[in-house]
């Protein structure tokens, strides 16, 4: 018997078309975090949150463009 993954099945998570979108979320939930943050907190909280938006925006870059590499 094949697994189950073998025999065409699909998981949660695993539809291509779905890659692209979680990249946008994640960079427009990033700037949103950064334009946030930028009209109030302290100066510590404001360098982590830009430090982890530029993080994210660049996995939600690969995400967004990960289908049209060759």
């Amino acid at each position: 018997m094949l697994p189950m993954a073998d025999k065409g099945h699909k998981h949660r998570g695993d539809d291509p078309q779905r890659t692209p979108l979680y990249g946008v979320l994640m960079i427009i939930a990033a700037l949103a975090a950064a334009i946030a943050v930028s009209f109030y907190g302290p100066v510590w909280l404001r360098i982590v949150v830009y430090i982890a938006a530029v993080a994210v925006v660049a996995v939600g870059f690969v995400f967004t463009l990960r289908d049209y590499s060759g």
